[in-house]
């Protein structure tokens, strides 16, 4: 009996080791029993998207767990766009850090997240956001989306896949959803395909459209089709919001030049244009 027992762990984790690092195949084995026991999650199916293909996902947020739920759909890791703040906690960095996740700043400006989930894209990785930009503790189905997600999808030519989470267990902490037991359902939408929008990151129209698009979309998985999405501020413009050309997205800018960046050194001129660019870039892409 303990052989068997031994023989089919064995067999779970070399199946897990195919996909994942060590690393990732423990926090993915833990992920699964919070899933299973706690929080006691359904998935309606597994993210429609080819095995080496890039994708941006795109979901509600309710709980700091929504990524772990997201997670139960695919077998590949899902490179979450997260508050740099979560970080400061060691287990979830730990974490994070395994799976590849991107630290975002709320505050100031952080074009190389931006830049990094495009490239991530672009290699056919999972890059996953959340359009409202934080989490939604309010009466709405969903808060003012954001246009990181349409920003993003068009640069590195992937489709964007809409998901929607309810009953995810949340009581305003990071580390109390750990704790709490819930009935978590995740529903997966199909693809949709931005084909036919590349080359039109530069045109604020169209990311509004596309950032209202994906929101009825979530909606729709909730079953409201009579939601009208907001967005939230200015949508910003696409060159600005990538802080580059798809030359410097597609591959790590030199170190002094990813610095000015991200610090708005150089003239006083430059800085200001770069200060507001980024500003709206740090807008449009700080989920979590």
């Amino acid at each position: 009996m303990v052989a068997r027992f031994l023989i089919a762990v064995i067999a779970i984790l070399l199946c897990l080791a195919a996909h994942y690092t060590l690393a990732q195949t423990f926090w993915y084995t833990i992920n699964v029993g919070f899933n299973t026991l706690l929080w006691r999650t359904k998935v309606s199916g597994p993210l429609p998207v080819e095995p080496q293909q890039g994708a941006v996902i795109v979901c509600n947020h309710r709980s700091g767990i929504d990524p772990l739920l997201i997670q139960m759909a695919t077998d590949r890791v899902v490179h979450w766009m997260v508050a740099r703040e979560y970080f400061a906690y060691r287990i979830m960095a730990a974490c994070f850090d395994a799976l590849g996740s991107i630290p975002v700043n709320r505050r100031g400006i952080d074009t190389a997240a931006t830049k990094q989930a495009i490239r991530l894209a672009k290699e056919g990785k999972l890059v996953g956001l959340f359009p409202e930009g934080k989490i939604n503790t309010s009466g709405d189905l969903l808060l003012p989306g954001r246009s990181g997600a349409a920003l993003i999808a068009i640069k590195a030519g992937v489709p964007v896949i809409p998901c929607y989470t309810s009953g995810a267990p949340y009581n305003g902490t990071a580390l109390g959803p750990l704790l709490m037991r819930a009935n978590a359902r995740v529903t997966i939408g199909k693809p949709i395909d931005l084909g036919e929008y590349l080359n039109r990151d530069s045109d604020r129209e169209v990311l509004a459209d596309l950032t209202k698009r994906f929101l009825k979309e979530i909606a729709h998985l909730a079953g409201d089709d009579a939601f009208e999405p907001k967005l939230a501020g200015k949508i910003s413009h696409a060159g600005d919001s990538a802080s580059a050309g798809d030359d410097d997205a597609a591959g790590d800018p030199p170190a002094q030049a990813g610095e000015n960046r991200a610090t708005g050194n150089g003239s006083p001129a430059s800085n200001r244009e770069r200060g507001e660019a980024d500003d709206e870039s740090h807008r449009a892409t700080t989920e979590g």
